[in-house]
């Protein structure tokens, strides 16, 4: 079953839209506070790192000669990777993973919890019963021609083959969790749904040969599982209940297994043919290109062969097929070959996600900042703001310890002949241990330390505790927009 890696998504930070002001340029009435550059220094490049000082604790820091400098445009920021595979079985299709997963909730949910094995939760999406509803009645109409003594019972033994292929559905899922566990990579949740199950895997492999196994030993535990399903067939006498739960187990986990073997995403072999090109070239971007539009080529396939190769009688049906049978073909081959070819482009766009996030760093969106007294006027921060070069304003004590951040939208609410009578406190909001980040920290560890204290700005310091300046989320926002935007 595929899996998952889900991307980053930076508007679960909840930024807000902002006006960027021109670098340089005073505060008008309507403006915001521009916010692009860092602390007022020379972007790092990729192999010299600037030195950047933090914002000095003064009130008045127009008399800083440094504050004069013009500050150089930085570049603009790469784009976010994202994260997480999807090992989701199209009744299985492959290895889902979650990356960076969006804002997560203590209990992941998505449907009914039934059990924690390994620790992983596990859940029954609603649209699981559906399934289970198409699969009795598919079933149970078979059953009625192999063995019409039955009668309404069939529909109960059909339900009953609908749970332990789901079951089987699961071990394949399971498959993928304890590969995933033994390469240290964290799993959020496995989910049955309509087409299958998904295992949602927050991490990427690391190389390509955990790759392949990581995506190998779903199809294996199918294989596994309908031999076991064949010898416990063998003693059973054809033609009664048992023997036909037995039979349709077997034949059904040997689709579960050829289907994901498939060589394209989303599908289990997709992910296999990932890791062969990968490391063919090194390069983890290269095989995701490669095995996405194998995917997407196999989408097509699927949506113009499946239904002739049932209508040629191929798969053993009777070949005097109804229309009705014609339109139900073509449905499911639509459904399958729609998620295929949609499972292939989330595959491409989370791997160029994952692939610009290391680049996502809070150091190089972080806005220069003034430190301000609480009674400062605000028309007075700005003016000291505009004269550094700066583009938010930290209200500090005495001692220079950073209390509040004054908060952009609040700044553009208040009309210009008013502001040198509100005091800077009044638009502030106060400071909170999540609202304090590293400037060291980037990609998708900046993402998850904003995503657990939504807010619109950040007070960014270095590892001494110096106040490095003020990254806002909007920022993060477009830089993410940037990212999925860029070619790769």
């Amino acid at each position: 079953m595929p899996e998952r890696t889900a991307p980053p998504r930076p508007h679960t930070i909840d930024p807000r839209p902002f006006r960027p002001a021109t670098r340089g340029r005073r505060f008008e009435q309507g403006d915001t506070v521009d916010v692009s550059g860092g602390n007022g220094q020379p972007r790092p490049d990729e192999n010299h790192p600037a030195e950047h000082p933090p914002v000095p604790p003064t009130p008045n820091p127009e008399h800083d000669p440094e504050h004069g400098k013009s500050e150089p445009d930085r570049p603009e920021p790469a784009d976010h990777a994202e994260h997480e595979h999807e090992h989701r079985s199209l009744a299985h299709a492959g290895i889902a993973r979650t990356d960076p997963p969006p804002e997560r909730p203590k209990e992941p949910g998505g449907g009914i919890l039934m059990g924690r094995p390994f620790g992983v939760p596990v859940y029954v999406a609603p649209s699981w019963f559906l399934v289970a509803a198409l699969i009795t009645w598919v079933f149970g109409g078979q059953l009625d021609r192999v063995l019409p003594e039955l009668g309404a019972l069939r529909y109960l033994v059909s339900l009953f083959f609908a749970v332990v292929f789901y079951a089987s559905v699961l071990v394949h899922e399971l498959a993928h969790v304890i590969a995933a566990l033994r390469f240290k990579l964290p799993v959020r949740r496995i989910q049955l749904q309509f087409f299958g199950g998904v295992s949602e895997i927050e991490k990427e492999a690391e190389t390509p040969g955990r790759e392949f196994v990581l995506a190998f030993v779903g199809p294996l535990l199918s294989l596994v599982l309908a031999g076991l399903f064949y010898l416990a067939l063998k003693p059973v006498q054809p033609g009664t209940v048992p023997g036909v739960l037995l039979a349709g187990l077997m034949i059904s986990n040997l689709i579960v297994a050829i289907f994901n073997l498939l060589p394209g995403l989303p599908l289990d072999g997709g992910r296999m043919l990932r890791a062969v090109v990968w490391k063919i070239t090194g390069k983890p971007m290269t095989g995701t290109v490669a095995a996405a539009w194998v995917g997407r080529a196999l989408a097509v396939s699927v949506l113009i062969g499946l239904p002739l190769l049932n209508q040629s009688g191929t798969f053993g049906g009777d070949q005097d097929i109804s229309g009705m049978d014609t339109v139900t073909d073509a449905l499911l081959a639509a459904i399958l070959a729609a998620i295929i070819w949609t499972g292939a482009g989330n595959s491409l766009r989370m791997a160029r996600l994952r692939e610009h996030l290391p680049d996502l760093r809070a150091r190089t969106l972080t806005r220069r900042a003034v430190p301000v007294q609480s009674d400062t006027p605000l028309s007075e921060g700005l003016r000291r703001a505009n004269a550094a070069g700066a583009r938010a304003l930290v209200v500090v004590d005495t001692d220079g310890t950073p209390l509040s951040l004054v908060r952009e939208a609040a700044i553009v609410g208040v009309p210009e002949h008013r502001r040198p009578w509100v005091a800077v406190s009044e638009l502030a909001q106060d400071l909170t241990d999540g609202m304090r980040v590293s400037a060291e920290l980037s990609g998708e560890e900046l993402l998850d330390t904003l995503r657990a204290t939504p807010a619109t700005e950040y007070l960014v310091i270095e590892n001494t505790g110096e106040i490095y300046g003020v990254l806002s989320a909007a920022d993060v926002e477009k830089a993410f927009v940037k990212a999925m935007a860029r070619p790769t």
